[in-house]
């Protein structure tokens, strides 16, 4: 993992024309732009004191991508690392016969990402509109090295993916429809509140086809299981990308849980 003597292998590309549009993060104030970031207390990067993430900005740019747009391809060397800010992206894998999996969606906060080898384990394509940091990935460990709060804070995330991604296998594996649309629907609702919301009012940017492949389901059992926690009362639908969660133990109980998990 990452730290001194060790090697850390990031998951983004470098697509073509990708200088183009960059811009390094400017100060404005005295204060540090990590600072002024609306996702900084999200990131990795929370951990740091001013002197810290001084020396962070000073190793990145940033970078706007729009929706649709590739930011890294499978199997490309793994040079560059992202710390998303604003914006959504699709992470996902071709299988053999030419199939997509979407393996995860990430959000501002999110980094982009661990992978174990020199080379992009999976896709990432931007959904909406957003901005990332952007970092080189040999600058990047460098600086774990000077800052072991960074560095922790990295591997704690890490664990937490790992946590994220065994919930995923046991979601697939075990969970009936209904269970898997509860828990990603609870899953949007924790990442509002972490952001600061209530989690109650639901942004969704991607399509149900997006959902039904991250689910393991058919864009038909989307819509269906959508429609019984409507007639339900559980969710309302606010508009095509959007809806409220009105009894949220219930949903807590129909993805398995007791309690909405905190």
């Amino acid at each position: 993992m990452a730290g001194k003597g060790s090697e850390l292998s990031l998951v983004w590309s470098r697509p073509p024309g990708f200088a183009a549009g960059a811009v390094a993060c400017e100060s404005s104030g005295g204060e540090s732009p990590c600072q002024l970031c609306s996702a900084h207390h999200l990131s990795v990067c929370g951990v740091l004191a001013e002197t810290g993430l001084r020396r962070l900005n000073a190793i990145s740019d940033q970078r706007e991508f729009t929706p649709g747009e590739t930011l890294a391809r499978e199997g490309d060397p793994a040079t560059q690392l992202f710390n998303i800010t604003s914006g959504v992206i699709r992470v996902h894998k071709l299988l053999p016969d030419g199939r997509r999996q979407i393996i995860g969606f990430l959000f501002p906060g999110d980094f982009l990402g661990l992978a174990t080898g020199d080379r992009y384990a999976f896709s990432a394509e931007a959904i909406t509109k957003g901005s990332a940091c952007r970092f080189s990935r040999k600058a990047y460990q460098r600086l774990l090295v000077e800052l072991p709060e960074l560095e922790t804070s990295l591997l704690e995330r890490t664990a937490n993916d790992l946590r994220i991604a065994q919930d995923q296998l046991l979601l697939l594996g075990r969970k009936t429809a209904i269970e898997r649309l509860a828990s990603f629907l609870l899953d949007l609702s924790n990442r509002d509140r972490r952001a600061g919301g209530e989690g109650v009012e639901i942004a969704l940017p991607m399509t149900r086809a997006e959902i039904a492949d991250y689910l393991g389901l058919t864009t038909e059992t989307v819509s269906r299981v959508t429609s019984r926690l409507k007639a339900r009362g559980v969710i309302r639908l606010l508009t095509m990308h959007s809806l409220r969660i009105v009894k949220p133990a219930e949903l807590a109980a129909l993805a398995g849980f007791e309690t909405p998990p905190a």
